[in-house]
């Protein structure tokens, strides 16, 4: 029993710690002027139609869940972070969309079984730690026959390989977390999928990301703005070696990934992964 209780009161702290990262700075942000682009990919790909019932699981400020709106849907936002719903409730209020928001936890999911009929995530659904328990959450909640739709970043990949840079300089993980990135492998995320699902269809693509001059833009702009970033230069900040290693670090990242002279142009890969909840 006081294993149990341990287990309980350890999650609640790490759901805790997931909720604070991810207000810091400013995401929603990061999702709008950075990959605006792949929320309505997820939405296409997904086949969102007028009437359907929608949740966007790990939402943030609605990067896919109001492009889904749009397209005539009835969609459930949810998030762990009520900021990045606040902030998603004022991109929905500009752009005419109508939806509702929901502070909810990935893996504990407040919906019905099969209340939905396309359950989806744009890079979001990879922070939750548990990923069985993810998964085995957005199949339950999906309808039998219902669309899957996840499209996450890579482990090779420029965000993945950010992840990777910060690693050493980043808090331990919980014992049980898993790597965010491992969703972007395809292989991965069948194995959570199981044969509850049919249809399975996985690609890699990419998103330019050209705002950038130079790599220290790209490293201050995350220092800013981006939640995991600032938690892991807060980590080391009484530490001014360790800080200008990282800074360092994060330089060289852009440079590797950089494709023109004079500017930091990157690609960024994902992988988008449909599949059919199996009837």
């Amino acid at each position: 029993m006081t294993e149990a209780i341990n287990a309980v009161e350890a999650d609640r702290a790490l759901k805790t710690k997931h909720r604070k990262m991810w207000a810091l700075g400013d995401y929603s942000a990061v999702a709008a002027q950075l990959i605006p682009d792949l929320g309505p990919e997820l939405v296409q790909a997904c086949g969102v139609r007028s009437g359907e019932r929608v949740l966007d699981i790990a939402a943030g400020s609605g990067n896919a869940a109001i492009p889904a709106a749009l397209a005539g849907a009835s969609v459930v936002a949810c998030d762990l972070t009520p900021e990045l719903l606040e902030a998603g409730r004022k991109f929905a209020a500009e752009r005419g969309a109508e939806l509702e928001w929901r502070e909810a936890d990935a893996e504990a999911l407040p919906f019905a079984d099969g209340e939905f009929d396309t359950v989806m995530s744009c890079v979001g659904i990879m922070f939750a730690p548990h990923h069985r328990d993810s998964a085995d959450e957005l199949i339950r909640v999906c309808r039998p026959g219902g669309t899957i739709g996840l499209l996450n970043w890579t482990p090779e990949g420029f965000i993945g390989q950010m992840f990777a840079t910060m690693k050493p300089y980043a808090p331990e993980p919980p014992p049980g977390a898993q790597p965010p990135p491992l969703w972007g492998r395809a292989d991965h995320v069948r194995g959570l999928l199981g044969d509850r699902v049919t249809d399975v269809e996985a690609r890699r693509g990419t998103v330019r990301v050209d705002r950038f001059g130079k790599p220290e833009d790209f490293r201050d702009y995350f220092k800013a703005n981006y939640g995991p970033t600032i938690a892991t230069y807060r980590n080391i900040a009484g530490d001014p070696s360790r800080v200008a290693a990282l800074d360092s670090d994060l330089d060289n990242l852009a440079r590797r990934h950089a494709g023109g002279a004079g500017t930091v142009s990157m690609d960024w890969e994902y992988l988008l992964v449909t599949a059919r909840k199996r009837g």
